[in-house]
């Protein structure tokens, strides 16, 4: 009996392990990195990942060796590590892509349902959206970083100037174009009169690895004085050209209580509880999901009241304003660099602030992006007076998700083109 038990005892013990735990350890390995920056924003998804890791691992025990069941469990592995996978490819795509993919689904939604945003519109629920972005902006907004770009004062000077002074001017031609209908042409106008973006500009030269201080700096204070220069600039380009009344001195209080005030109030709010900065910072990425989505809000609202006019134009025509707003964005791209090799070149040449390569990239980048939320702010304000506010918001919507996607490609470019030197250096 004692040798019976000996080898029975072997026997078990030389078990091989079972591809099941292999697969599962593999899969917990590989993917604990990956998930990291997406279980910040999905925490269930954290939670479901773990328990099918878990899953796949407590295997229990038989008691006894059974090839076909080994085959099973090894097959039933992979499908668990497959799906997961995949589950774990769709949220950080879905995460990284939240922009855009918020705004299409925005425009989808009011095209397919419009009634609920219609409601929406109707109970002015822009007004509270817009006024939540800019508060969470203040909350974000940190004070010390607009401290750090005195030895780049210059490089932000040029670019408030290109952002409020020169770009603006690009309006006019824009308005040579026609269209049908020229609420198209109109609100890519006006994309063009006003500030930078308030996220996208500043995510995009950190990423690249620009002045993101320099970024942020520019982006705050050209959206501040932005309350003084978009007024002017509608009112200059659109209302001679179109024989209409721009409420100017509405336009500027107006701006001025629903982005300047909510902004100050979140930083007022964000120096006066202590803890409350340090957790914002942290949770930096979920306030700004927070801030996308009240963004895709008022697209939708816009598209669900203009749905019916909107089913009028014709593809074509529509595919020529996106098309437009392409080229308006490479064009600004285009200016800006031109401009900064001169001034480079200029003063003092590659020993020149505007020539180090991360104020240069920050500038390009920054400079060349325009704010959808302003131009819904002005659309708004201007009650119809330039045509339907669908019409006028869904070309910039467009142009707003092109200059990102466009922007994308080229923060990619210069990674690869940083990558490629440092491996030659290293070399």
């Amino acid at each position: 009996m004692e040798a019976a038990v000996i080898t029975k005892t072997t026997t078990v013990f030389r078990l091989p392990p079972s591809p099941l735990c292999f697969a599962a350890l593999r899969h917990r390995n590989s993917s604990f990195s990956s998930s990291t920056k997406t279980s910040l924003l999905f925490p269930r998804f954290k939670a479901s990942h773990q328990l099918i890791t878990r899953c796949a691992v407590e295997r229990p025990d038989t008691g006894s060796y059974d090839g076909a069941g080994e085959s099973y469990d090894a097959a039933s592995a992979i499908n668990l590590t497959n799906g997961s996978n995949f589950l774990q490819s769709l949220f950080d795509f879905t995460s990284s892509n939240f922009l855009p993919i918020a705004l299409i689904s925005a425009v989808a939604l009011g095209m397919a349902s419009p009634t609920l945003g219609c409601y929406a519109h109707k109970y002015s629920l822009s007004k509270f959206t817009t006024f939540g972005i800019f508060f969470i902006s203040g909350l974000k907004l940190k004070g010390k970083e607009i401290g750090e770009v005195a030895e780049a004062w210059p490089v932000a000077i040029f670019g408030l100037a290109s952002i409020l002074l020169f770009t603006p001017f690009f309006s006019y031609l824009i308005l040579q174009v026609r269209l049908a209908p020229q609420e198209f042409v109109t609100g890519l106008a006006i994309f063009c009169c006003v500030p930078t973006t308030l996220t996208s500009g500043v995510a995009l030269t950190q990423l690249v690895g620009g002045n993101t201080a320099l970024a942020l700096a520019m982006t705050v204070i050209s959206n501040l004085l932005g309350v003084l220069t978009v007024p002017f600039w509608v009112s200059k380009f659109l209302a001679d050209g179109f024989g209409v009344s721009i409420p100017t001195k509405n336009l500027f209080w107006s701006l001025i209580f629903t982005l300047l005030v909510p902004l100050v109030l979140g930083k007022v709010v964000r120096n006066s509880f202590k803890g409350l900065a340090t957790y914002i910072d942290e949770n930096s990425r979920t306030f700004s999901v927070i801030n996308t989505f009240l963004l895709s809000l008022t697209p939708w609202m816009q598209v669900s009241k203009s749905r019916s006019l909107l089913l009028l134009v014709k593809p074509q025509v529509f595919t020529e304003a996106i098309a437009m707003g392409i080229l308006v964005h490479l064009v600004l791209l285009g200016f800006n660099i031109i401009l900064v090799k001169a001034l480079s070149a200029g003063f003092g040449g590659r020993e020149s602030v505007l020539a180090k390569r991360k104020n240069a990239r920050a500038l390009l980048i920054v400079c060349s992006q325009k704010a959808l939320l302003t131009v819904i702010v002005v659309v708004e304000q201007l009650s119809g007076a330039l045509g339907q506010s669908g019409l006028l918001i869904l070309p910039c919507v467009a142009a707003h998700i092109n200059q990102i996607v466009v922007d994308s490609f080229l923060v990619n470019f210069w990674v690869q083109k940083d990558k490629s030197h440092n491996q030659i250096k290293e070399f």
